[in-house]
């Protein structure tokens, strides 16, 4: 069996972070999204990985690399430009070959793996497998229709009017019948080849498609709430160690993960949170649900329940909550009266202010 993973797509829904970084690629508990799932893949007994890329191409390239990093080898199969996961499967087929296979979407977080369903599939193949999840909002996805034995009988993509509950979560395992049912479609409304149409094609055909309900927590991380939603549950996984400086004068409470090279001095530090490698902690508060990436710089501010990419700094910031901050970014304290706030915002940003 191989795998296809998606990491392709513009990422509009977190602009601006994804106007200079891929979407897949953005950390949650300090971690590129990306990587858990070439992690859940590798864990599933997966070697061989075709990974979709699009514009963002030489920065997934530069951080998975051959894939030996994860215990896979990785192949880089270039897509134009998104036009549908049902399109992917197409341009992959080369790759693919006569394999059956698992297709990933790289901005999918299943926190407990795909093991399961992929032994499950191994052992007792169908024409398809589909990874289902209950959710409150099934306008917002994929839904699918299903029998009392898990049969997959219908799929709609964004009902207005429901018919089940049951969302499709970003994995499916596929035998070389949707071959035929990607070449057999023709584009949707907003000119991409969607695979729920494929496996519509397969319904109506006679195959059968099984469904997999997932118990476990699933997030389509696409937007700055589920990104930090993810973050969060990570972090109460996380193992604590301090493994970089915390002085006297600071206080430690819960699961907090100090990396090698990091200091915390005069700090107050209450977990789940991490501060990455190099990063300098003076004279704040940072509070659960953290995540400081690599190099920060935090000094006499407050933040909590947020994500800071790499080399970003706080200077004299009052309180800072639910947010997700970017690489090389610097906020400072306006000087002098009157109080001011000055800003440099690119395109699609999201400011919210106190006053």
């Amino acid at each position: 069996m191989k795998a296809l993973v998606l990491a392709g797509g513009s990422g509009t829904r977190l602009r601006p972070i994804t106007h200079t970084s891929s979407k897949q690629l953005v950390p949650v508990a300090n971690k590129p999204i990306l990587f858990y799932g070439l992690e859940s893949i590798a864990a599933a007994g997966i070697t061989d990985v075709g990974v979709i890329v699009g514009s963002t191409a030489p920065e997934i390239e530069a951080a998975v690399g051959d894939g030996s990093a994860f215990g896979l080898n990785v192949t880089y199969i270039p897509q134009s430009e998104p036009l549908g996961l049902a399109h992917a499967v197409l341009i992959a087929q080369p790759f693919l070959g006569d394999d059956d296979f698992v297709m990933y979407l790289g901005d999918n977080f299943v926190l407990d793996g795909i093991t399961d369903v992929v032994e499950e599939f191994r052992k007792d193949p169908r024409d398809a497998q589909v990874l289902l999840t209950r959710v409150d909002n099934p306008t917002a996805f994929g839904v699918a229709v299903t029998d009392d034995k898990g049969n997959i009988l219908d799929l709609e993509e964004k009902p207005r009017t429901p018919r089940s509950d049951l969302a499709i979560a970003g994995v499916y395992l596929f035998t070389t019948a949707v071959h035929e049912a990607v070449r057999a479609i023709r584009p949707s409304a907003r000119g991409e080849l969607e695979i729920t149409d494929a496996l519509q094609w397969m319904i109506d055909q006679g195959m059968a498609i099984r469904s997999t309900v997932i118990t476990g927590y699933w997030k389509d991380t696409g937007n700055v709430t589920d990104m930090l939603e993810v973050n969060r549950t990570l972090l109460e996984r996380l193992q604590p160690s301090v493994d970089g400086y915390v002085d006297d004068e600071s206080e430690i409470i819960g699961r907090v993960r100090i990396e090698p090279g990091a200091e915390v001095r005069r700090s107050r530090i209450v977990g789940p949170v991490i501060i990455g490698a190099g990063s300098v902690v003076s004279d704040s508060y940072v509070g659960p649900s953290t995540s400081v990436a690599e190099n920060c710089r935090i000094t006499h501010s407050e933040i909590e329940y947020s994500i800071v990419l790499r080399e970003s700094s706080f200077d004299h910031i009052r309180r800072v909550a639910a947010s997700l901050v970017g690489r090389n970014v610097k906020v400072t304290l306006a000087p002098g009266l009157p109080a001011t706030h000055r800003l440099v915002i690119g395109d699609h940003g999201h400011v919210q202010l106190s006053s």
